[in-house]
């Protein structure tokens, strides 16, 4: 079982950075592939960006596509999203999860994934 804990989030700027850490604990993260979800209240969990296993593959949702940036580091056992050029629509709860098994055609599916963490709330202010 692995334990993930969100930091990061915050108020910000529209046009402004910020860079979302995901810390793992329980088990090393490199058996699993991870992926950033968000939530808006009243609506749906959405899919935001994931990462394999090793690192080398990478797939975003449209809306961030160009601005965000998924990445990780095993070593530190660390999944991180540099979210840059804020929009006030990228306002809600960002989840980090952990998935150990998946199809990379599915890795979007937040109904996949095995583990999640507690969120941290980003706002980004007009």
């Amino acid at each position: 079982q692995v334990q993930l804990r969100e930091s990061g989030g915050g108020l910000v700027q529209a046009g402004g950075s910020l860079r979302l850490s995901c810390a793992a604990s329980g088990r090393a993260l490199s058996s699993y592939a991870m992926g950033w979800f968000r939530q808006v209240p009243g609506k749906e969990r959405e899919f935001v960006a994931a990462v394999s296993w090793s690192g080398g593959l990478t797939y975003y949702a449209d809306s961030v596509k160009g601005r965000f940036t998924i990445s990780r580091d095993n070593a530190k056992n660390t999944v991180y999203l540099q979210m840059n050029s804020l929009k006030p629509e990228d306002t809600a709860v960002y989840y980090c999860a952990a998935v150990q098994s998946i199809n990379w055609n599915n890795i979007q599916l937040g109904s996949k994934y095995d583990y999640w963490g507690q969120g941290t709330q980003v706002t980004v202010s007009s």
